[in-house]
């Protein structure tokens, strides 16, 4: 015999369901609405609108090649950048000093770095980067740039430590002390227990920060906007400008007075949504598929 619902129990149901629903509706009037917006780019250029490699409002001729390869390129690279930083301080601050003194000012310094608005962390950038990567430049005998997709990828990989580290922290502190002595007492060295034990066990956990990382980094905007160089032509090396798909949008989406221009802006921020949907799947997948592994 099921024991009858109490009121509060089904008020809770209803509550967590409605948020449920809620937050699909969201995501869905979201797609609907951007997808609404392309149509008339949609209709106009198709497939090579991811194909086409010119951007030229003034001819109606809109291709977003050159910034699907920006944000890409800028992303991993930022990654690639962050992930030994990140899992460095994630080990540091979850196995070495958990608690005291250094742990509390590591993690305070981690979160006040995560919530830095990003158009500081561009101005930052433009004054302190930016020189830098001139001299680099000029030391390998480049056009002294400055900005473009090195810089805004080594920008990128200083805000997206704090997330990946804080969710490798936590797992790390996840892993049973059992499994940790145990190592420890076969004469395993503290190199040794971290590599053979913690991040295998922490595997899973370890990646989900990572993909949050990188998500983050795909999607960020204003910071990049100021240091990325906004070049409408496709990146020929790390060092040259370009631009990403959500700078181009911050840059152009106010000046856009034509109808097809506006359409093909929007079409570029339902590419985003899109690739940004397929890439947490991914995620989630590997996610899912390393956890098995355990």
């Amino acid at each position: 015999m099921k024991p009858e619902r109490s009121f509060s129990d089904t008020l809770f149901k209803i509550l967590l369901w409605g948020g449920a629903i809620f937050f699909l509706a969201i995501v869905m009037i979201s797609f609907f609405f951007l997808f609404k917006g392309s149509l008339l780019s949609l209709k106009k250029f198709g497939i090579h609108f991811i194909t086409g490699t010119i951007w030229d409002p003034a001819t109606d001729k809109f291709g977003m090649l050159p910034f699907l390869i920006g944000t890409l390129v800028t992303s991993v690279l930022s990654l690639l950048i962050s992930i030994p930083f990140s899992l460095s301080l994630g080990i540091f601050s979850g196995v070495f000093y958990t608690n005291g003194k250094i742990s509390e000012i590591i993690n305070t310094l981690s979160d006040l770095i995560a919530g830095i608005p990003s158009v500081i962390f561009g101005f930052w950038g433009l004054l302190f980067i930016v020189p830098l990567i001139q001299k680099m430049e000029i030391k390998f005998g480049l056009i002294p740039y400055g900005t473009g997709i090195l810089t805004a990828s080594i920008l990128l990989s200083i805000m997206i430590i704090p997330y990946s580290s804080s969710m490798i922290r936590e797992v790390v502190r996840l892993v049973p002390v059992e499994l940790i002595e145990a190592g420890y007492s076969t004469g395993a060295t503290r190199y040794e227990v971290i590599k053979k034990i913690v991040i295998p066990y922490a595997r899973s956990g370890i990646i989900a920060g990572i993909m949050l990382a990188f998500g983050r980094a795909f999607g960020e905007t204003m910071a990049v906007t100021m240091v990325i160089g906004n070049s409408n032509q496709i990146p020929t090396s790390i060092f040259s400008p370009g631009n990403t798909m959500a700078s181009v949008i911050a840059n152009e989406f106010t000046e856009a007075t034509k109808d097809i221009h506006l359409s093909a802006l929007i079409q570029i921020g339902l590419w985003l949504f899109i690739f940004t949907f397929i890439f947490n799947l991914i995620g989630q997948l590997i996610i899912e598929k390393t956890s098995a592994w355990k």
